[in-house]
């Protein structure tokens, strides 16, 4: 059995560390140029620096993208940020375009190139071909399905890894590579400044009734024909290792620290139960679906995974996220006495029952018995995001948990 990473995403220094205590063998990162999330908070130099020793102080590994298909103006930047990035030793560069690659090659050559799910290596030849261009591991095209996979593993060399997206939000284009947006909008997809137009409500128009707007319906209520459910692969864990898939890679650096911690450590308790037993993976595959829900999600399906896509791997009726519980926060300071000190994300009361989400799997479940602000006023209720309290839960919490609550 190959050894399995599980790779989580990280938009913000704060998040990168929450991967990390919930379960991350890996992080992956973007600055703040040359990647492709360019509305995610993204890391500075400094950021960067802070985020890989402390994951290197906890055994975990940092990846930082940058993976959009460079312009002829684009390359003495990229340069430069190459540059700057040999400095902080990155465990590995996720790139898409050759031309990167070959300057990545040239200015850290002892620094892991990956190849990203963008160049869409979807055959055995594509990732050799990667491979004697001096990369470690490429990140598989979404749109292969597991026995593709398994084939590309028997025809490869056995130090090659491969990487694939197990979870998250899938793209309505080929791996990604979308052209809507900036048809629409000006802000390119394939330059990191996606508008998600997959997301939009459509309608069709005749060529002979210019002007007149038929709506795309299964029923009354229309259709998102472009809306795709989220992927999610947890109960299928045995499947995707036998595959030969050394990186479960999740999919999200623009999601929030409670979406990782939940996502991360769900897919940290499934592998950590199998590789103990296959047994007790299944045994607690109920608990497993259970946790994975109270992350935002849009419903899940398998992707291409076992085959085609159709129908039923699409949302027709919205195109927002379920969101079963809510953000309250994230341990920064407590006491003996269970007093908690932390920034506040979305609104709660007194009396109300918060969960803590703690590292190793439990979920601790407390009632808010006072509120103070930072001048030791007492509240009922914190409606104010961003305000720092302080919480007495009767109970001490670790340093980075995080808290959350049952939405309304």
């Amino acid at each position: 059995m190959r050894k399995t990473e599980l790779l989580v995403p990280a938009g913000s220094l704060e998040v990168l560390k929450t991967a990390v205590r919930y379960g991350a063998d890996a992080v992956y990162i973007g600055g703040g140029q040359f990647g492709l999330r360019a509305k995610a908070h993204n890391f500075t130099i400094e950021e960067m620096q802070e985020g890989i020793r402390f994951a290197h102080a906890h055994h975990c590994r940092v990846y930082i993208t940058v993976n959009i298909f460079a312009h002829n103006q684009d390359i003495e930047g990229i340069r430069t940020y190459l540059e700057s990035l040999r400095e902080i030793a990155p465990d590995a560069l996720i790139i898409s375009d050759p031309g990167v690659f070959m300057l990545a090659k040239e200015i850290l050559p002892d620094t892991e190139l990956h190849v990203s799910t963008q160049a869409n290596t979807t055959n055995y030849e594509s990732f050799r071909f990667w491979y004697d261009m001096g990369a470690k591991r490429v990140v598989a095209a979404r749109e292969l399905s597991l026995a593709e996979i398994k084939e590309i593993r028997s025809r490869i060399p056995e130090d090659m890894e491969i990487e694939a997206f197990v979870h998250g939000a899938m793209c309505i284009s080929y791996s990604g590579r979308c052209l809507l947006s900036h048809y629409f909008t000006g802000r390119d997809a394939n330059q990191g400044a996606c508008t998600h137009p997959c997301r939009w409500k459509y309608a069709l128009v005749e060529e002979q009734r210019p002007g007149e707007y038929l709506p795309v319906e299964e029923d009354s209520r229309g259709t998102y024909i472009l809306n795709s459910k989220d992927l999610c692969m947890l109960e299928y864990i045995p499947e995707l290792l036998d595959a030969g898939i050394d990186s479960l890679k999740i999919e999200g650096r623009m999601k929030t620290a409670l979406y990782v911690a939940t996502v991360a450590r769900t897919y940290r308790n499934a592998l950590d139960d199998y590789a103990r037993s296959p047994a007790i993976y299944r045994e607690h595959m109920e608990e497993y679906r259970q946790e994975i829900v109270k992350g935002t999600y849009r419903q899940y399906t398998t992707g291409f995974y076992f085959g085609k896509t159709d129908e039923t791997t699409q949302i027709y009726d919205k195109n927002t996220y379920q969101k079963e519980y809510v953000y309250i926060g994230m341990v920064e300071e407590t006491d003996e006495a269970g007093k908690t000190v932390f920034e506040q994300k979305n609104k709660f009361s007194v009396g109300e029952t918060v969960e803590a989400m703690l590292f190793d799997g439990e979920n601790r479940y407390l009632t808010v018995k006072e509120i103070w602000d930072e001048d030791g006023r007492p509240m009922q209720s914190a409606p104010h995001p961003r305000q720092k309290l302080h919480v007495a839960f009767g109970e001490v919490l670790p340093i980075g948990c995080i808290l959350r609550r049952k939405a309304d």
